[in-house]
């Protein structure tokens, strides 16, 4: 049996699995995020901990034989939150996460002093890596950066709390813009452009190995063996491809969580930063992957169905499982400003071509459609930077959607497969790396790729709209800039 824990944005997911490879339970906590003001987005660590135990309480009061016999857990998360530590292990601030627009000066100022940004790290600095956010927090709160220990990113700072090791992966640490990504280390230079040292940084290790045991006290509590191990794991889209059976180079998917992303497998450090492509680590040695990465997928549907005060499902229900062709209301998905292929942390989300006479329904399959508009500017990036795609596994929150996967595939003209467990993906992707760092089997064996349940084509009758629809749409960004 293997444990993976995905800490999440909205919330922390748990899945056990069998020696077969077959998900067995589930469990799941919710996280709030907290916005205090325009452009903030931070949460609590200690909140990822306290829901990270609770999932795995959850499954060990109702399997505690299966848990009993766990042999190793992974851990996926998301990206780029700056945790700071002070000298006793204890946060010293909220954590600033991903979607937290705040830095952009910063990020300015960073490209200045150091011109080899994007040889070393493969990126453009964007206010949702880490390293902005510390030049942030040095100019803004001195006094909590003079007291900083360490830094560590969302799952780090569980697997902290978990093991007592401060340990990060080699694909999450590629998000800080401190990594040298082609070289898998950190870089002394990067590092000290944002006014800090390598002794700030826990120690690296491949997502596949074995980082720490498992504390003493949380085995007991878990009837687990006094030797389970805890693999470095993955950062949240890593960790969906190990989920995936994206190992070899070419694997592609996308990706409709709270964010959204279209990933690619690459054999080599291929950076893109031109397009605001990003070149990371993969979670396994000697692979790396480009993404193409928007701020607000899933996110979109759930800002709305929280505007309108109705669930999501009932949102969508009115819609079947397709549309004619395109909604004649035009919405911009920027509600956190946007990375892929714009860089953008001020723009904002629009609706445009609202009519007295236009209801619910063309308000919600515009969302749905601006989401995927947006998916197809970052398979676009990607496909500029290294070839075309000619297929991608549907992942996320939003794969449940049958009408949101059938809209992707007529507005991203390529077929689009909804797969089992694709909801859990990252928890099962850490939970595969947990695996490999207990038994040392080989990655092909273990990380196979998912049943597909179902798959949607493009339609050649709508597919011809759907292209100007997108263009129409993509002279919006420009005109919207404008006037902000």
């Amino acid at each position: 049996m293997d444990l993976g824990i995905d800490i999440g944005t909205s919330g922390v997911k748990a899945v056990l699995v069998s020696e077969a490879g077959a998900v067995l339970a589930t469990a799941a906590r919710e996280l709030s995020l907290s916005h205090p003001a325009p452009l903030w987005s931070e949460q609590d660590p200690d909140a990822w901990v306290d829901a990270a135990i609770g999932t795995v309480d959850d499954l060990a009061a109702r399997h505690p034989r299966e848990v009993a016999q766990v042999r190793g857990i992974g851990l996926s998360g998301q990206m780029h939150g700056a945790t700071l530590l002070d000298e006793d292990g204890r946060p010293l601030r909220p954590a600033i996460l991903w979607n937290d627009g705040r830095s952009h000066a910063e990020c300015v100022a960073l490209e200045r002093r150091c011109p080899s940004l994007h040889t070393i790290s493969g990126n453009l600095a964007m206010p949702g890596f880490t390293a902005p956010k510390l030049l942030w927090v040095a100019r803004h709160e001195p006094k909590i950066f003079a007291r900083i220990a360490k830094v560590l990113l969302p799952k780090a700072y569980v697997r902290y709390r978990l093991t007592g090791e401060m340990v990060e992966d080699m694909s999450d640490a590629a998000g800080t813009l401190w990594l040298d990504v082609g070289l898998r280390r950190w870089s002394a230079l990067l590092l000290h452009a944002t006014g800090l040292d390598l002794h700030h940084m826990p120690r690296l290790v491949e997502g596949s190995e074995v980082s720490a045991v498992l504390a003493p006290d949380y085995a007991q509590r878990w009837g687990m063996a006094r030797d389970v191990v805890v693999a470095g794991g993955a950062g949240d889209n890593a960790a969906s491809a190990i989920g995936l059976g994206a190992i070899a180079p070419g694997d592609a998917f996308l990706s409709l969580g709270t964010s959204g992303v279209v990933f690619r497998v690459t054999d080599r450090f291929a950076p893109a930063p031109a397009s605001a492509v990003h070149a990371f680590c993969h979670a396994l040695p000697g692979r790396w992957h480009q993404m193409g990465v928007m701020l607000s997928a899933a996110a979109s549907l759930a800002w709305l169905a929280g505007v309108m005060e109705t669930p999501a499902p009932a949102l969508l229900a009115p819609l079947g499982e397709r549309v004619d062709g395109p909604s004649p209301v035009k919405f911009l998905p920027y509600l956190d400003g946007e990375r892929t292929p714009h860089n953008d942390a001020a723009v904002s989300g629009a609706f445009v071509g609202l009519r007295g006479a236009t209801g619910r329904s063309q308000i919600v399959q515009a969302v749905l459609e601006g989401v995927a508009f947006a998916a197809r500017d970052n398979l676009a990036a990607l496909s500029a930077a290294s070839g075309p795609l000619s297929e991608v596994d549907l992942v996320g929150g939003g794969s449940r959607s049958p009408l949101w996967a059938q809209i992707c595939a007529d507005v991203l003209g390529i077929p689009v497969h909804r797969v089992e467990e694709g909801e859990v993906g990252a928890a099962l992707g850490a939970s595969r790396l947990g695996r490999l760092a207990a038994t040392g089997e080989d990655a092909a064996a273990v990380c196979t790729r998912p049943r597909r349940l179902a798959s949607f084509t493009p339609r050649a009758s709508v597919s011809a709209a759907y292209d100007e629809a997108y263009r129409r749409w993509r002279e919006l960004y420009p005109a919207l800039k404008e006037c902000a």
